[in-house]
């Protein structure tokens, strides 16, 4: 006998990205109430662009969302694995109901797990299947990139530490900026710079922008 699957009760981007935004909004909105500052940004680019997470909410820690519906597939999951590792303190795949057991095998135990499945009413929920860890995997190196070559360059001239780079392609600024800083201060000037930004969207121009 065939089990016929009803394709209507499979989730797809479009929807759990509309919903899940709304979330994080809430939660941005919790955090500034009380006092503290907190941004969500969708399509966040790391790598200067060449690779984008769904949703990343920066509020003193960095949070990376991916999202893997129902109808989407899992074939890049294992190279953004280890893209968004190098970056996020905190990551969470957000996947639906068909991909959770494959998913859960690829993805490192410190992320977390979020089911997004339609209840009764046809409305997408939320389920929490694991809570994500503190990552222990970050490079340096890759957060210093999600600065525009200007801003580490400033950031080296404060600290007299520019001299001979400043005419360099960006990549030796960036090797430069996590040579000098500890991990501990990058991570709080990257996180302070992105949230000061203004009329940005982080896909496009960390792509572009070369400083």
């Amino acid at each position: 006998m065939v089990k016929i699957i009803n394709k209507e009760t499979f989730t797809n981007d479009k929807i759990i990205r509309l919903e899940f935004r709304n979330f994080l909004d809430k939660e941005a909105k919790k955090y500034r109430r009380q006092g503290h500052k907190a941004e969500v940004f969708e399509e966040f680019g790391v790598r200067h662009g060449t690779a984008r997470i769904d949703f990343a909410i920066i509020n003193g820690v960095m949070c990376g969302y991916e999202i893997k519906s129902d109808r989407d597939t899992l074939k890049r999951l294992p190279e953004q694995v280890e893209e968004f590792s190098a970056v996020f303190d905190r990551l969470t795949l957000v996947v639906g109901k068909r991909h959770l057991y494959k998913a859960m095998h690829i993805i490192p135990d410190w992320w977390g797990v979020t089911l997004a499945k339609f209840d009764a009413d046809s409305r997408v929920i939320f389920h929490t299947i694991r809570k994500s860890r503190i990552n222990k995997e970050q490079e340096k190196i890759s957060i210093a990139r999600l600065l525009w070559r200007n801003e580490a360059l400033q950031i080296l001239e404060k600290r007299k530490r520019a001299d001979d780079v400043r005419s360099k392609p960006r990549e030796f600024i960036y090797k430069r900026l996590s040579d000098t800083l500890s991990v501990k201060t990058l991570k709080r000037t990257v996180n302070s710079i992105l949230m000061s930004r203004e009329g940005w969207r982080s896909d496009l121009l960390l792509a572009s922008h070369d400083g």
